[in-house]
């Protein structure tokens, strides 16, 4: 279970505020590319489900994630996480080629996890629909990280749709009302507004149009 406290910036210049008063804790920033698969059927969303590819810094890595039942109340999100990295070049495949996941499933960890528990994958029958996947599209996310205070890293979001730029800070924690707290008192003393996030990335991305 991934547990995060999730934090909405209503705009630019608060996510400039807030890397401003974070820069000294800066360690490193990652160019992010997000790619989202289903069965044709849509077999994964019928469960709450969403198998996500992500490279990172163009192709220096790639990560190939099983997500499912998302909740997120008063800033903080859980979701049932699985990941596995993968050759870069076998996810770029994969992204042209979508059928090619389901080759994957005696190799890859997530891919046989699929293959058993919603169906999807494996060998198939020439135009078996019922075992191919679709590529849904994607965002890219410039994600700056920092080492903050209590052993937490915070990640610093600008996530960039094609139907606009929405922006955030997460914190990865086991106990998330104390970091909650800790990062809303230092929101308050630099000046930086906030608000709960009420939706992940993901589901702002299928609706297409950023909240309000």
């Amino acid at each position: 279970m991934e547990v995060e406290v999730k934090l909405r910036l209503p705009d630019a210049a608060a996510h400039q505020r807030l890397s401003d008063a974070l820069a000294p804790h800066h360690l490193r920033t990652h160019l992010q590319e997000n790619l989202f698969f289903d069965g044709a059927a849509g077999q994964l969303s019928a469960r709450l489900a969403v198998l996500r590819l992500r490279f990172y810094d163009g192709d220096s890595r790639c990560v190939l994630s099983l997500k499912a039942r998302a909740r997120l109340a008063g800033g903080i999100s859980r979701v049932e996480e699985d990941e596995e990295e993968i050759d870069p070049s076998l996810g770029r495949s994969c992204a042209a080629e979508p059928w090619r996941l389901a080759a994957m499933a005696s190799s890859s960890r997530i891919m046989g996890r699929i293959k058993e528990e919603f169906g999807l994958g494996g060998e198939a029958e020439e135009g078996e629909e019922r075992s191919s996947f679709v590529c849904l599209g994607g965002f890219r996310n410039v994600r700056a990280v920092y080492g903050w205070k209590e052993g937490l890293e915070l990640e610093l979001d600008e996530t960039r749709y094609d139907f606009g730029t929405g922006f955030e800070v997460e914190c990865e924690t086991a106990d998330p009302e104390r970091a909650k707290e800790l990062l809303e008192g230092f929101l308050k003393e630099n000046g930086v507004p906030y608000s709960y996030s009420e939706a992940s990335k993901f589901a702002v991305f299928r609706a297409g149009k950023l909240l309000p």
